[in-house]
């Protein structure tokens, strides 16, 4: 690994401990999963400096231009430093604008401009990101919230150059020599399209003055030495510094107004002297929020790993709303192009997030949880619909209308920030009619889903994958009405909510697509990609019964055949026939690679699978799958992910994991049993208590669970809920080589289902 980590490592028996005086910072490297392209990728991260769920993240530029992969390892230039939004590659960025030091000669164009580097000179952390490029400038971001500050030191005698491109869209560009400030908005990205006045307004400070300066279009090349402001598509600046000079740049953003970008920049870039007091405020930040897990024990590469992977799941969703010069939060809303009172949160995609993401978050920061779940029922005021997708206004990308889940999950975990009438109206909209935004605001087949129990395929695209993801949604809203007492809401979902079995055929024993006439659609194969599934196929989506566990068992013949069935996930040969994709996807070669027969860990479909056998009374699989998982599909590297990291839901599989449980149901208050990577992990939550789960003989060997013992008392359930987690105390597990088949088997140990035992 060629970031270099500054901290002493102590290691004992084999497994490493954190002494007081080491950051946890420290030990996250940025570039995990960047050595990324659209065939394979390895997370499609970028080195993000940000603090925890910031506004705007940092970030060097290798990709041209509206480029997706905006930062990819094996690249060898660097072409500016972004100010970035970026959550997937798939759906690129939003309100960017970069600045790139030049030497000697001015060169403006992007393939011009850019310089060569190497990793050997490069520290990627969440808190600094430095490089020291070919073209002797030594370049540096620490980050804030909403901003950052920037140092830029040029080589001894040489000219200073330094270029603003205002990227892929309209751009506004003052520049006030007197003040040694650039001021002016950016509007770019499929993000900010809906609305016109939809504005990234900055302001850059500068600590030296200008010498030369002037504005230039980035799509005809043309330049004006001295001008001072220009406004249209692609403009930017450049200014010459002195020789030599080493300069810093404080910037900040808003959304709402220059004059808010202003109070931003005073509030949290205003008291830095330098840009090292900046990182170590941002470290220190870092720090606090990273041992919110504390973990012992394990190997240096599973230290380093976790907390990778928990500072890529602590970026999402980000928090778009922006503190007034009185310390109120308010924001310029996406959805309806106004400004608001309040909180507000964004770039994020259900689909993926529901599963992990979120139910990790419920767990440690309640109280922003709770504003987030709030701040949804305000987006479906502003646009008229749930948010799906969120980047930073609704997408409607992917399937499946998962705001419910995240309603339903909080409120099962006592976070009741918001009314529960008003959201389960929310979703009966949402669930019968369809929007203008994509797949996924509203629904594709709300009418036949209701009047046949399943969505046609191949009347609809994805048909088979919607009917599952719907009935489990219909299920989230179900019990958010059970628990508040809706008996009309109740009663409306609660007919739906088992529409998983409409598409299941006992004859192939798989979910399959099924015409509006109820005939099966010929010629079914189980290993063909597409058609009537998502991003996967037969093999993947027949878990999808995150609901009822136990129903699917049913179907299945029981729990013997199902346990055959999940074996044989792992046992059948990892072929792909890329059915209506007509060529391989990514997701196909991650699936390949994994070398895991059917189990393609790199998309979301199948991540909760390997903790069914909770349900089905073989629990101890499920722990040697799960540490299977983690030990060969992640890493701390440049490629350190199985596929696409998506928003902190790959991350914050493995955190969960990591700690020794997974939430397979999210709309309950269940995190289902896995096996804990250390020997010890204590979390810290946000009430004060503390959570502390002991694995005693833990190794890489020793990864079934023997003993278990909940505050002192003999626990056998392969389950916990979130109130024995938040209310604190302690988790004893005796970790063997051998499983124990006689834990967790009673009918009162597995977790939770529809279908009762």
């Amino acid at each position: 690994m060629i970031v270099r980590f500054s901290v002493l490592l102590i290691i004992f028996t084999g497994c490493l401990k954190l002494t007081a005086q080491q950051e946890l910072a420290d030990y996250v490297n940025t570039l995990q999963g960047t050595n990324s392209k659209h065939e394979l990728t390895r997370g499609n991260t970028y080195p993000t400096t940000a603090l925890p769920f910031g506004m705007n993240t940092w970030t060097p530029q290798t990709g041209n231009n509206g480029d997706g992969w905006k930062y990819q390892y094996f690249k060898e230039t660097i072409r500016g430093f972004q100010q970035a939004h970026q959550c997937s590659s798939w759906s690129n960025d939003y309100a960017v604008f970069s600045l790139m030091p030049v030497t000697q000669t001015l060169k403006l164009n992007e393939n011009d401009r850019q310089s060569g580097f190497s990793h050997d000179n490069e520290t990627a952390k969440p808190h600094y990101y430095q490089v020291s490029l070919e073209n002797g400038v030594n370049t540096e971001m620490a980050p804030t919230e909403r901003g950052v500050h920037m140092r830029f030191s040029y080589p001894k005698n040489q000219k200073a150059f330094l270029v603003l491109d205002g990227y892929t869209g309209l751009s506004s560009i003052n520049i006030d020599k007197k003040n040694k400030r650039i001021t002016g908005y950016v509007h770019n990205g499929r993000g900010m399209d809906r609305f016109e006045h939809f504005k990234n307004y900055f302001i850059i400070q500068f600590d030296k003055p200008f010498k030369t300066f002037g504005t230039w279009d980035n799509t005809t090349g043309e330049k004006k030495d001295q001008a001072i402001a220009a406004e249209g598509k692609g403009k930017g600046a450049y200014l010459q510094f002195k020789d030599g000079a080493k300069v810093q740049a404080k910037i900040a953003s808003s959304y709402i107004s220059l004059k808010q970008a202003e109070v931003t920049l005073k509030s949290e870039l205003g008291k830095a002297k330098n840009l090292e007091a900046t990182g170590a405020k941002a470290k220190k930040i870092w720090s606090t929020h990273l041992s919110k897990i504390r973990v012992e024990g394990g190997s240096e590469t599973n230290f380093k790993t976790f907390y990778s992977c928990f500072f890529r799941a602590s970026l999402f969703s980000r928090k778009f709303y922006e503190i007034n010069e009185a310390g109120e939060p308010y924001y310029f809303s996406p959805y309806d192009g106004k400004v608001h009172e309040g909180y507000m949160y964004t770039d994020t995609g259900f689909w993926d997030t529901f599963r992990a993401q979120f139910p990790l978050n419920a767990l440690l920061y309640p109280e922003m949880h709770g504003r987030y779940v709030a701040a949804i029922l305000d987006a479906y005021e502003q646009c008229g619909w749930l948010p799906s997708w969120s980047f930073p206004s609704e997408a409607g990308s992917m399937i499946g209308n998962h705001a419910i889940s995240l309603l339903a999950d909080a409120w099962a975990k006592g976070i009741h920030t918001f009314d529960p009438e008003k959201a389960l109206k929310a979703y009966y909209h949402e669930a019968t009619e369809k929007g203008p935004w994509g797949p996924a605001n509203g629904r594709h087949g709300h009418k036949e889903y209701y009047t046949l129990g399943y969505v046609p395929y191949p009347k609809y695209g994805e048909a088979t994958a919607k009917t599952l993801e719907y009935a489990y949604d219909d299920f989230c809203a179900y019990n958010l009405a059970k628990m508040t007492g809706n008996a009309f809401y109740e009663n409306i979902f609660g007919r739906q909510m088992y529409n998983y079995k409409n598409v299941w055929d006992d004859s192939v024993g798989f979910m399959r697509g099924r015409k509006a006439n109820g005939n099966w659609v010929e010629d079914f194969d189980a290993y063909e990609w597409g058609g009537p599934f998502t991003e996967g196929n037969a093999w993947h989506y027949v878990w999808s019964v995150f609901q009822d566990p136990k129903g699917l068992i049913d179907l299945m013949g029981g729990e013997q055949q199902f346990n055959a069935k999940m074996d044989s996930v792992f046992s059948v040969p990892n072929t792909v026939h890329v059915g209506t994709y007509g060529g391989k996807i990514h997701e196909m070669t991650e699936m390949e690679l994994a070398d895991m027969g059917q189990y393609a860990h790199g998309n979301q479909p199948i991540q909760h699978m390997i903790y069914l056998y909770n349900y089905s009374g073989q629990p101890w699989k499920t722990q040697s799958r799960a540490r299977q998982v983690m030990s060969k599909l992640y890493n701390y590297t440049e490629n350190g992910y199985p596929g696409d990291e998506d928003q902190g839901q790959t991350s914050s599989w493995y955190v969960l994991s990591a700690m020794g449980f997974y939430s397979v149901c999210p709309g309950t208050d269940e995190y289902v049993l896995g096996s804990p990577v250390f020997e010890k992990t204590t979390i810290t939550l946000e009430n004060g208590n503390e959570f502390v789960i002991s694995a005693k003989n833990n190794s890489d060997k020793n990864v079934f669970i023997n003993k278990a013992n909940l505050n002192s008392e003999i626990f056998t359930k392969n389950y916990l809920t979130y109130s024995q987690i938040i209310n604190g105390g302690s988790f004893d597990l005796e970790m063997t080589n051998t499983p124990n088949k006689t834990r967790g088997l009673k009918e009162t140990d597995k977790p939770f289902s529809l279908t009762e035992n």
